[in-house]
């Protein structure tokens, strides 16, 4: 911590993932944003989110960008943590990949198993 700003951002992203806790049905999608992660397109991947997320009016969805996920040659990876305690982990996502994830995971409530990184690891 260098700021209070520092720590203000600290309390507030504690307090969304209280809030995720508390909430139920609310998502958690954490967006791989290290130098590789980036260098293959999660920028645009994190757009995208935020466009479809806008789009669909889709609430208790908590969109965060993190560091490293440790799997550089799967980048964009993107994980999807729901208040039930189930998470998914997907890889090489596109734009495209986006717009499927929203649609049938986060809305319809069924993982893509395609897409996932245990998929793709075998």
């Amino acid at each position: 911590m260098k700021s209070i700003e520092d720590l203000i951002k600290l309390r507030d992203s504690a307090r969304k993932n209280i809030n995720m806790r508390l909430n139920p049905g609310s998502i958690r999608i954490q967006i791989g944003m290290g130098t590789c992660g980036i260098a293959a397109g999660a920028k645009h991947v994190y757009q995208k989110f935020q466009e479809e997320i806008r789009e669909h009016n889709l609430k208790n969805i908590i969109l965060t960008p993190v560091g490293c996920m440790g799997e550089c040659a799967f980048e964009p990876l993107v994980e999807i943590l729901e208040s039930n305690g189930n998470h998914t982990i997907y890889c090489q996502v596109s734009e495209r990949v986006v717009e499927d994830i929203v649609e049938e995971h986060i809305i319809g409530g069924a993982p893509i198993e395609k897409y996932f990184l245990s998929a793709i690891k075998r």
